[in-house]
């Protein structure tokens, strides 16, 4: 079956870096995406970026295009969010999802998504 293992979170001062992994296994399509969504207490999932096996192309939400990066190793099956000039309103928990790919770009809306990964805290704050 389809599993994710996400890793990588932690605390950081603002403006600091991280990367987050997200491990992904059980794939039976020959094409998927990924996305990694964040929810902070309170507040509704929200989808951070997504990635298309099919022809590498990536979306950013607006917050944080400009200072966070979606990449991924195709050997490894690992997708990675680099995470910089961190602020402390991206403090949540992140998760990764994934989802058979049906043509066009990677969908933001985590409706969209049916396996998901435990999650990850990330803490921005000094």
């Amino acid at each position: 079956q389809v599993q994710l293992v996400e890793s990588g979170g932690g605390l950081v001062q603002p403006g600091g870096s991280l990367r987050l992994s997200c491990a992904a296994s059980g794939f039976t399509w020959n094409y998927y995406n990924i996305g990694w969504f964040r929810q902070a207490p309170g507040k509704e999932r929200e989808g951070v970026s997504c990635i298309s096996s099919r022809d590498g192309s990536t979306w950013l939400e607006d917050s944080v295009r400009g200072r966070f990066t979606i990449s991924t190793n195709n050997a490894k099956n690992t997708v990675y969010l680099q995470m910089n000039s961190l602020k402390p309103e991206d403090t949540a928990v992140y998760y990764c999802a994934t989802r058979r790919w049906y043509g066009g770009s990677c969908p933001l809306e985590f409706y969209e998504y049916g396996f998901w990964g435990q999650g990850t805290q990330v803490t921005v704050s000094s």
